[in-house]
C-alpha cells in the first residue's frame, strides 16, 4: 500500500508540474503517464522491469521511440506501448518530459585524467583496446559517460538494462546506429566485458 502511495503522489506531482521539492517543472503529457508506470513517474527507472528515462536527451528517446515503431528495436512490451505514440510532435512532448527530469548527480571524471586503471572496464570506458580496434565508450557517450544528443547517458543506468543492450547490440536484434557503430563494438566485446562494463557505468551514482 505505501508504494502505491508514494508512486500515486508522485504521479500527481509530475502532472500538476510540481517536483519532489515543489520546483515548477515540466507538465506531465497525459501520453507520458502510460510510460511512467513502468519508467517511473519521473523516469527514474524500475528495476528490472524499465530502464532509466533522466537524464537521456530528447532526441535520443524520440529516436528510440521511433525505432521501436519501425522495428530497428525489439520488445515484446515497449513496441505496442511506442506504437500508441502516434505523430512527431506528441513524441517531441513526452521526450521532452522525460528530458527534463534530473538524474542521480555523480562525480564526473574525463578523458585523461586517470592514465592507470586497475581494472579492465575503466580502461576499456575511458581509453578502449586499440589493438582490437575498441574506441573508448566515453569518446561518444561523454565524461563518465553521461551522455548527449543521440548518445545515450550510461552512467547510473541499471546494469542489468546495459548488460541486455550490448547482448541486443552483438545479436542484431538492436539496429538504428549510424553506419552499424555500436553493433561493430559490441561483438568484439567478451562475455566478461560487458559484464564488467555495464557493472562499471551502472555504479556511477
Amino acid at each position: 500500500m505505501k508504494s502505491i502511495t508514494v508512486t500515486a503522489a508522485a504521479l500527481w506531482l509530475a502532472a500538476t508540474g510540481l517536483g519532489a521539492q515543489g520546483a515548477e517543472m515540466p507538465a506531465m503529457p497525459p501520453q507520458a503517464a502510460l510510460c511512467g508506470s513502468c519508467h517511473g513517474p519521473q523516469g527514474q527507472g524500475v528495476e528490472p522491469i524499465a530502464p532509466r528515462l533522466a537524464g537521456l536527451s530528447s532526441e535520443y528517446i524520440q529516436k528510440q521511440i521511433k525505432d521501436f515503431q519501425t522495428g530497428n528495436r525489439q520488445n515484446p512490451s515497449m513496441t505496442p506501448m511506442a506504437m500508441t505514440l502516434q505523430g512527431d510532435e506528441l513524441i517531441a512532448q513526452v521526450a521532452a518530459f522525460f528530458a527534463a527530469q534530473e538524474p542521480a548527480p555523480i562525480e564526473v571524471q574525463h578523458r585523461g585524467e586517470q592514465l592507470v586503471f586497475s581494472d579492465n572496464a575503466g580502461q576499456l570506458a575511458f581509453q578502449g583496446d586499440w589493438s582490437r580496434e575498441l574506441p573508448a565508450c566515453v569518446t561518444c557517450h561523454g565524461p563518465s559517460g553521461i551522455g548527449g544528443g543521440l548518445f545515450p547517458r550510461l552512467a547510473g543506468q541499471q546494469a542489468g538494462y546495459l548488460k541486455s543492450q550490448l547482448q541486443a547490440w552483438q545479436t542484431g536484434s538492436r539496429k538504428g546506429d549510424p553506419d552499424g557503430v555500436m553493433a561493430n563494438i559490441a561483438q568484439k566485446l567478451t562475455a566478461a566485458e560487458v559484464d564488467a562494463i555495464s557493472h562499471y557505468f551502472a555504479t556511477l551514482k
